[in-house]
């Protein structure tokens, strides 16, 4: 049996129902609460992980290896907002601001800080990070401009409360009081994967590296075979060359932020 971190989407549900080869772990929400398990404790012999969370692993030799299938991926901006309540907010406004994130290593936050220095001209280290917790990888250090919030802060009480400028949430949300800090975010998603020729990615697959070849292909197929189930749902994409370019672009926000020391190549990432 392979001990397996795995989050329920329709690519994932057929994949889920083999309980005779994966045991799955019992995770309360989002598997990312249980990233630190994967890279820290080397829980799970199979594990959804966040890219950014991969690559920085790589850096520090933790013994996991990628496969190239996708089980979230989205374009970003409609995930930073402010409190309109206070006024407005354009992305060119937040230098010298306070801005949220759950952690400065996540994944929406990296793509974050690269839309807004590639599209809005803003330098991220102006900008005052407010985290909330570590990094999934510990040898992780946050840059200079990052600093912990009072212990039993919640970003969105914040946020509302005017303690924060802005924040990148997880998922939009529902108070009518938080807009997108970028204009017409879906639009601008579209042109960002139409300039670049890509997606960004969120979550992928990895297995460790001590397992065979023949288990990692035997996971791929199995995974393959339930997103084919679930009607190969679009912004999923699975294969080495149809993520290439996906990764390329995954590795030059990591490195263009200093997350990762070089460039990897996509191909390292398999090894």
């Amino acid at each position: 049996m392979l001990n397996t971190l795995m989050g329920d989407y329709p690519v994932t549900r057929q994949f889920k129902t083999h309980t005779d080869k994966f045991a799955f772990a019992d995770v309360k929400g989002s598997p990312a609460t249980a990233f630190k398990r994967v890279v820290r404790n080397f829980e799970f012999d199979v594990a959804e992980l966040a890219i950014m969370t991969f690559l920085i692993a790589k850096v520090h030799a933790k013994p996991y290896r990628l496969l190239p299938f996708v089980v979230m991926a989205r374009f970003q901006h409609p995930f930073l907002v402010y409190n309109a309540a206070r006024g407005t907010l354009a992305p060119e406004d937040l230098n010298g601001k306070r801005v949220g994130v759950r952690s400065y290593s996540v994944t929406t936050g990296a793509w974050m800080r690269t839309i807004l220095a590639e599209d809005h001209g803003v330098d991220p280290s102006r900008i005052n990070w407010v985290t909330f917790e570590d990094a999934h990888v510990a040898e992780f250090r946050d840059p200079s401009n990052v600093q912990r919030a009072p212990a039993g802060k919640e970003i969105t009480a914040m946020l509302l409360a005017g303690e924060l400028d802005a924040a990148i949430l997880g998922a939009v949300p529902q108070d009518s009081k938080l807009k997108p800090v970028i204009p017409n975010p879906e639009e601008a998603g579209k042109r960002w994967g139409e300039k670049h020729g890509a997606i960004q990615l969120n979550h992928l697959v990895a297995v460790k590296k001590n397992r065979s070849r023949e288990m990692a292909d035997d996971v791929y197929r199995l995974l393959v075979e339930s997103k084919q189930a679930a009607g190969n749902p679009p912004m999923l994409p699975h294969g080495l060359e149809a993520n290439r370019r996906n990764l390329e672009v995954a590795i030059d926000c990591a490195h263009s932020q200093g997350m990762i020391p070089r460039r990897f190549t996509v191909d390292e990432l398999f090894e």
